[in-house]
């Protein structure tokens, strides 16, 4: 069991054209740090922790329950993160799926968040089919508008937290028809 129910985790990784999505490994501490104290990451985020801080708490093998490190030729770019939203989004939220995603500077402007966020959505629909999903992101972060919008998500509302506007969007289910 985990944060998504009765879904088998950690699931096979999952390939796509450029990247693989798997669990973290212990070569991929380095990158977490990175990705966990850069600044331009957490800008819309409530700023970046502290590097000594992280090298001190971060296991060996960063591991977060439904939490994908994003591959690009062998070497962490990002991670995917799918988990129940839970009070601290917003109330239209609460037990949906939450998607998150942080990408190192390096790795952007390359697409590497769309496909990758694509492939674990795909991925959510084969384990869970009919889930809807939610992503939060504040307005002035244009880049992860964008990618809210080019992954299929539509405004539910926006409002105020953290000292800025926040926007929560939702995907709703793609179900085949039988």
């Amino acid at each position: 069991m985990t944060e998504l129910g009765p879904v088998a985790w950690p699931p096979a990784p999952i390939k796509t054209e450029r990247l693989v999505l798997r669990q973290p490994e212990a070569r991929d501490r380095a990158a977490f740090i990175e990705l966990l104290a850069s600044p331009e990451v957490h800008a819309y985020l409530g700023g970046p922790r502290s590097r000594d801080e992280l090298e001190r708490e971060l296991p060996g093998v960063p591991e977060q329950p439904g939490g994908f490190v994003v591959d690009l030729d062998g070497s962490m770019i990002g991670q995917i993160l799918l988990r129940r939203a839970t009070e601290h989004l917003r109330p239209a939220a609460v037990g949906k799926v939450d998607l998150g995603y942080l990408f190192l500077p390096r790795a952007w402007g390359f697409g590497y968040a769309a496909e990758a966020c694509a492939a674990a959505l795909d991925w959510l629909g084969g384990v869970l089919p009919g889930e809807p999903v939610v992503l939060a992101t504040q307005t002035a972060n244009v880049s992860s508008m964008r990618l809210a919008a080019k992954l299929g998500f539509a405004e539910v509302e926006r409002f105020q937290a953290w000292d800025a506007e926040q926007w929560l969007g939702l995907r709703s289910p793609v179900v085949p028809f039988a």
